[in-house]
Parts: C-alpha cells; structure tokens; sequence
C-alpha cells in the first residue's frame, strides 16, 4: 500500500464512527488520479494554501481597518485560528482533523476587503445575491486558476458554503468550523478591541466571564472543552446550554459595543461609500476590468464580474484604485 492508502486505513480504524473518512468522500467535479501521497481533504487543504486568494487574506480587514499595530488580527490570522480550534475538536472527538483543516483553511476565500462592511455592501447591491461563504465557493470553483478553479472536494466546498448562515454542513467535520469561526472571533475581536483601546477586560459582563472565563485563553478553553464533551458520542457537535448562553450573551455585547458602535458604523459608511463607487465605475463598462475577470463578465454577467473583482481587492489594492480613479493627483511642473 502508498502511504495515501496507508493513511485511509488509519482513518477506518481510529476514527469515530461519525467520522467522514476520506476514502469516502462524494469526490470532485472533475474527477481525477488520487494523490499517493496525501487523502483527497490533505490535497484540497494544500490547494487552498498554495492559491493567491489565501495570500490575499493577509491584507483584508478581521475587525478594524488597516490597524497601525502589528499584533491585530487579519483574515488570514483569524483563518489560522479558526483551523486551530477546530483541529483540536476534532482530534479529541476523533474525526477527520484533515477535513476540518481544509475547510478552514477556505472558508474566507472569498471575504470582501474590509470585512462585514464591504460584504453588506456588496449584498445591498446584489439585491441580497452576495455573502461571503458563497464567494468563498466561488473563488474555490470558478475564481482561482485563471478560471478553472481548485477543483475541491464536496465535502469541503459544503464546509465552506455552509460555515455561516442558514444551512448546517452535511459532515460534522464542517459544523465543527462553523462553531470554531464563532468561538475565534468573538474571543480574539475582544482581545484585539482591548488592545485598540475601545473595551478594557474589566467592561465585559461578569456574568459571562464567571462561566467563561476572566482571560482570553481561559476562555477559548472554556469553548473548546464544552465542545468537546457535549458533542462527545452524540453524532453532533454541540455546547451545554450554559455555556452556550454565555457564549451568544459575549457575542451580543459585542455587537453593542464594538461591532455596531459609532465609530464602526461611521468607518463602515465610508467602506460602503467606497465600494459602490468601485463597483459603479467598473459596471458603467466591463472592459476596464482586468482580462479574467472580463471573461467572467461574457460568461456569468456584469453584476458577478464586478462583485468577483472587488471581493478579491485587499484592503489597500480597493484604497489605491479609489485613490487613482476618483481623488485628484497634486500638479508638478514637469
């Protein structure tokens, strides 16, 4: 046997029987050799790792746009802690850590520049027809490769469409992220928040620390831990109703008192301002866009075009191009 199959048999004989084994998987939409080496989610996670749209991650807003200091969370920070939590979920519940990884590695692929602001936007333009799981997907099949796209498994493109939002993930590898995002960012938006000067540790409700904890590590253990043992031989991935409680209670004071406070809403009317300039410019007429993205245009429509465009800008890529296209350039004699 390679070591690819070597790996699958490890699966069959260590994993939970809720486990989605990669022999398993629904496969890709276009079928191909397996890897020697690697199990179909090993691949796919390297895919993801290795393609333009994850480098790009690094320059696109977490919470707070184009932070001065260098130890706040990006994208692509937040992406790492996302994977991390959701590895060590699923290795104690002894499912398939590999899937899990894969998915998080891809679920903000297709993250606007400027977080949730620049997403928002881009839906009230589209009627409702943008959020960012979907372009993650999107980015995934039809973006990346000059078009040709990763070509991922099912099981990780259903991760990924499905980490926020309505729809629950088919695999418990995939609610395991989409639980991981929610513990990752309300922990590590307080962290970033306090050292930005807008809470102190001492501002977040008692109520919530005396269950969760009085330090960020504490409780992103507090999670993890809960997690673990009420998902435990149940065939879901579930927390205590205590736990859980106190959990969405931090993620509403949050949203009070970071997410939707005045000086967020009034940066966000100026990300909003901005990209429907961008998008207005590029849509009045197509060939300004770059060659791929002009493709998409003749293929997709105008609407999907632009909004791929723009959802791919990192934070200072969209400033430059708003710079250069609408404020006007000091005069030098020459």
């Amino acid at each position: 046997m390679n070591i690819r199959q070597l790996e699958e048999e490890r699966e069959r004989r260590d994993f939970s029987g809720f486990a989605c084994l990669s022999e398993n998987s629904r496969g890709r939409k276009r079928p191909e050799e397996p890897c020697d080496i690697r199990t179909c989610f090993m691949r796919d996670r390297d895919r993801i790792i290795h393609s333009k749209s994850f480098r790009r991650l690094k320059h696109k807003t977490q919470v707070f746009i184009s932070p001065e200091g260098d130890h706040y969370r990006t994208r692509l920070t937040h992406t790492l802690e996302v994977s991390g939590i959701a590895r060590t979920i699923a290795r104690a519940l002894h499912l398939n850590e590999n899937l899990c990884e894969a998915i998080a590695m891809g679920h903000d692929l297709g993250h606007t520049p400027f977080g949730h602001g620049g997403e928002r936007e881009l839906s009230a333009i589209t009627d409702g027809r943008f959020s960012h799981n979907l372009q993650s997907v999107r980015v995934a099949e039809r973006i990346e490769r000059n078009g040709r796209g990763l070509n991922l498994t099912h099981e990780v493109l259903n991760g990924i469409a499905c980490h926020s939002g309505d729809k629950t993930a088919e695999t418990l590898e995939g609610k395991i992220v989409a639980l991981s995002d929610r513990i990752a960012y309300i922990n590590h938006d307080i962290d970033d928040a306090c050292r930005g000067g807008m809470l102190h540790e001492s501002d977040i409700p008692g109520e919530f620390k005396d269950i969760l904890g009085h330090r960020h590590s504490k409780r992103i253990n507090t999670l993890v831990l809960d997690t673990i043992s009420a998902s435990e031989g149940k065939g879901d991935i579930l927390m205590s109703d205590e736990v859980h409680k106190a959990m969405m209670g931090l993620r509403t004071f949050m949203f009070e008192r970071v997410y939707r406070a005045d000086y967020a809403l009034r940066q966000e009317e100026k990300v909003r301002g901005m990209i429907f300039k961008l998008y207005e410019y590029y849509s009045r007429d197509i060939d300004r866009l770059p060659e791929e993205y002009r493709f998409i245009a003749e293929e997709d429509g105008t609407e999907a075009a632009v909004c791929d465009f723009i959802a791919c800008m990192t934070d200072r890529y969209a400033l430059n191009k708003y710079s250069e296209l609408f404020l006007p350039i000091s005069w030098s004699h020459i």
